[in-house]
């Protein structure tokens, strides 16, 4: 699949349960590393805090009364340190609930765009829930597979012209970062390349992506998805939408790609085809395609 992805994303999850009194940020905001995104309600985290902090009181309370006691021979040295494990312990818990009221500001862990807000006022979240994606796309990458033929071209660091059909007016420069040291089943080299946006980000995760190196050619493939051939991939036949009327084409297949097949003749980028109910289509069928 040749299709950009963010260098940075995250799905920032609850590390307490709570209720959430605040939301400060919506979707499509850009966000601070840092920045805090909600606020938990942190009164039972702080309950527990208060019974934890009374429990280490105590427990350091009984030590100085045992201490004192084993210097006059009051208590055994085995009594002595069970009450100083005790000790510890309540220590160790009066951390661990201070580190969980901590937690009750969600905050970005770097800059990005909110993608996704899981979360409203009022709701109520528990340790590990999903509240906030967050997408730096600054920086993206793009993973592309050279065949064996052309890998010996490719270096690390090397510049690539990068573009996509959504945007035919643009380019970017990528710089391969890795070059996979072993090939695939298809003896394709898996390749990674990083993309600097632009200041105004047009591009986005997701987009279709091509990769050229040098003046030649291109180590971009023009896929399509499994689904639309007709009955399976070696059927070598899709429907394509042209003036209203689903025609039967032939095309040739080549890699396969997961979900996705390559193309490599027949039908050319930028045309539309069906991936879904052909069993209910003929040739010339008209058609009207719902988004």
């Amino acid at each position: 699949m040749v299709f950009f992805s963010a260098k940075q994303e995250v799905m920032i999850s609850a590390e307490a349960s709570g209720k959430v009194a605040r939301v400060l940020v919506a979707e499509g905001a850009f966000v601070k590393a840092g920045q805090t995104l909600a606020i938990i309600e942190a009164d039972k985290q702080n309950v527990t805090v208060s019974n934890a902090q009374a429990v280490y009181n105590n427990a350091k309370a009984e030590v100085e009364r045992f201490e004192n006691a084993f210097k006059t021979g009051g208590v055994t040295k085995q009594q002595l340190d069970q009450v100083n494990l005790q000790l510890e312990n309540a220590k160790n818990n009066l951390r661990s609930a201070q580190l969980t009221a901590s937690d009750v500001n969600i905050t970005a862990s770097f800059a990005g765009i909110v993608n996704k807000r899981m979360i409203e006022p009022g709701s109520y979240v528990n340790p590990g829930m999903q509240l906030f994606e967050v997408v730096n796309v600054s920086t993206l990458k793009l993973k592309i597979n050279v065949d064996e033929k052309n890998i010996a071209s490719v270096s690390i660091g090397q510049p690539v012209k990068v573009e996509t059909t959504v945007l035919p007016n643009q380019s970017w420069e990528g710089v391969v970062t890795f070059i996979a040291p072993k090939a695939d089943a298809s003896l394709n080299f898996p390749v990674e390349l990083e993309i600097r946006n632009n200041a105004n980000n047009d591009l986005k995760a997701g987009m279709y992506g091509t990769a050229r190196f040098g003046a030649n050619g291109t180590s971009s493939v023009f896929v399509i998805p499994r689904t639309a051939f007709v009955g399976n991939v070696s059927s070598n036949q899709v429907f394509v939408v042209k003036e209203g009327k689903a025609m039967l084409t032939q095309v040739v297949p080549g890699r396969n790609f997961g979900d996705y097949v390559e193309i490599i003749s027949g039908v050319q980028q930028g045309e539309q085809v069906i991936t879904t109910g052909q069993i209910n289509l003929l040739n010339e069928t008209p058609v009207e395609i719902i988004k």
